[in-house]
Formats: structure tokens, sequence, C-alpha cells
């Protein structure tokens, strides 16, 4: 069988129904107690258990070595009150409540959960996924009675609850938009075209219809830049700095009532940039004379030598230089070839 104490105690464990004073052996695990524990007849005593203490404890009676009872040992605490949370994200439909403990009780622990609205009792259907959650469907709308959601946290060595009193319009809060798509409108380099969908999960977005809340801001800045919307689900991007990437994101919430969704998925777009233009330019450019040894040397170095003839010319070879100035518009270009001009 199962035993569950707490932690930081004594705890003893009996050998099944023998008697108090009968002689046993004990074994946890398969293995001799190494834990600090005092025997009593065939009582076992652990001292100031913690989790190491765990397992399967198996007591054996003298001389015959027959096994007499397996306890199967669990160290835990009772539970302290849950946090407990309520929200609407499906209005006018219903809402949910989940929960949580703040501190673990390291043995199985359940929940049990009321829902009371005008002094009536309202079915609470748990979630299949989340086990940590129920479902309530509004019994009307537009309500002035509160609502009162208790839970019960319950395990093997206590129990602690949580009640909460809310009206429906504080707990209305939908989902995020889904599919943000930002993109950059061709040959406006200061523009992004924003465009979202309303949650999935809001039931009737015609007769309960959403406001949005937008932010952007480019990734080289920390500060936001917001706009508000009044059901519509696209944005037009005007005041973006050219070729800066923008991280944007939207929020969205009931027109009237709750409080604003948790922000979208992060997208991120870069406005139109333009391709850069290639000046283009070309250099001719004459041998040198000169460059390769001279096959006949002059045979008196002190002379100077003859004038070249007619027939040949002393060329300089333009030294190409890259040049910028302020005016010149590629000064502001980044990744653009420079322009070279020749230098006498």
């Amino acid at each position: 069988h199962i035993q569950y104490e707490r932690m930081d105690g004594d705890v003893t464990m009996r050998c099944g129904s023998l008697d108090s004073d009968a002689s046993v052996t004990w074994k946890v695990n398969g293995t001799d107690v190494k834990a600090h524990h005092r025997e009593e007849g065939s009582r076992l005593i652990l001292m100031e258990v913690d989790l190491s203490n765990n397992g399967l404890y198996s007591c054996f009676q003298n001389p015959n070595g027959e096994r007499r009872d397996q306890i199967n040992l669990r160290i835990g605490t009772s539970p302290r009150e849950p946090t407990v949370t309520c929200r609407s994200n499906t209005y006018p439909k219903g809402f949910y409540c989940s929960w949580h403990l703040q501190h673990p009780t390291s043995i199985p622990t359940d929940f049990d959960v009321t829902v009371l609205h005008n002094q009536e009792s309202l079915e609470v259907t748990r979630d299949v996924v989340h086990k940590n959650r129920c479902h309530v469907l509004f019994p009307e709308v537009f309500s002035s009675y509160p609502y009162r959601v208790n839970v019960t946290a319950v395990n093997a060595l206590g129990k602690a609850s949580t009640t909460i009193t809310f009206e429906e319009i504080n707990i209305v809060k939908p989902d995020p938009p889904e599919r943000v798509v930002a993109t950059p409108i061709p040959s406006n380099v200061r523009r992004l075209e924003v465009t979202w969908n309303s949650p999935s999960t809001w039931p009737d977005v015609e007769i309960f219809p959403l406001k949005y809340f937008l932010r952007y801001r480019p990734l080289i800045r920390d500060q936001w830049q917001h706009v508000e919307l009044t059901d519509s689900t696209a944005h037009t991007i005007t005041d973006a700095y050219a070729g800066k990437e923008y991280i944007i994101q939207v929020a969205a919430k009931d027109m009237e009532i709750g409080t604003w969704s948790d922000w979208s998925v992060a997208v991120h777009a870069t406005p139109w940039m333009d391709k850069p233009q290639q000046i283009p330019f070309t250099t001719e450019q004459e041998p040198l004379l000169g460059t390769y040894p001279n096959p006949n040397p002059n045979p008196n170095p002190n002379r100077s030598p003859p004038p070249p003839s007619r027939n040949h010319s002393s060329v300089r070879t333009p030294t190409l230089t890259p040049t910028l100035t302020p005016t010149d518009p590629l000064h502001h270009r980044a990744g653009t070839a420079p322009r070279y001009v020749p230098q006498p």
C-alpha cells in the first residue's frame, strides 16, 4: 500500500498485522535501510524525512525471512492556496479558469472547482489538454451579477482553497491577432503595408467588433511607435526609416469592454529599397615605355640618353583614385561602387 507522510517529520511504518514486539528485518528497494532511523519491535521509524526517503519498504519476519508487508512511502507537503485566474477569450460564449500551486506538494494533488452565478451553480467542464483548466458557459450576456469561482486543492496531507469574484466585463480579453504580415510597397522607401486577421477564437467579430493596437520600431531603436485602429485589419506605416529593418506587433480588444490582448508574434520587414545604379566608366591604358629592361642599355651612363624619335612618345598612365564629394549622390549610398576620376 501507499503511505503519504509530511516533509521534515518522523515516519513510523508497521509490519502488517504482526505484534508490535515481533522480530523483523526491514529493506528499502531491496537493500538495507541506510537513512537515519531506529527500529522498535516490528516498527521502523525514519527521522526527519525528505524526498530521498521515498521508496518501496519491505518487512520480513525473523527467523524464516517471510515477507509480511510492503509499503510504498511518498514524502510531500499539504497544498497551499492555489493561484486562480479567469478570462473570456470567446466572448460572449463563455470563459475559462486556470490555476496552479506556487509551491509543489511532491505528491498527487487534485482540484475541486465550483462556479456560482446569481446563487446558481454552473456546469464546469474540465479541459482535456490542460489539466489545471476548466471551461464555463455564460448563462446570459451583459449580466450585472458577479461570478464566484472557488478552487480547492486536495491531497492526502491536507487541502487549501482560493475564491475569486468578478463581473464578466472585467475578464474579457481576446487572443492576439493572427497571420500578421508586413510587406514593402514598391517604389516607396518609407512605407510598409501591415495586415492581420482577427483571432480565430473570437466567435463573432461582426456583432462584437474588435479594435486594434499596432506598434512598430526599427531594430536600431528601443522606442516603439503606436497606432490605435478601429475595426480595421490593415494599416500603412508611412514614416519608416528607409532601408531599416522593422519589428511589428498587433494587439486586440473588444470595442467596449475588457482589456487588451497579449501582443501578436513579432514580424520583421524592411521598406522598399531601390536597386543601386552602377555608374559605368572606361579607362584606356596605354603601355608604359621602360616597363621592361632595355635590350640596348646606354653604354655611357654619364651621358643623357638621346631624345625620343618622332615614332615614340612619352606616356604617363593616369592614377585612378576614388573620389566622393558630398554633392555626389553616391556619397550617401552604401554598398555602391565608388566613382573613379583620373588624377594627373
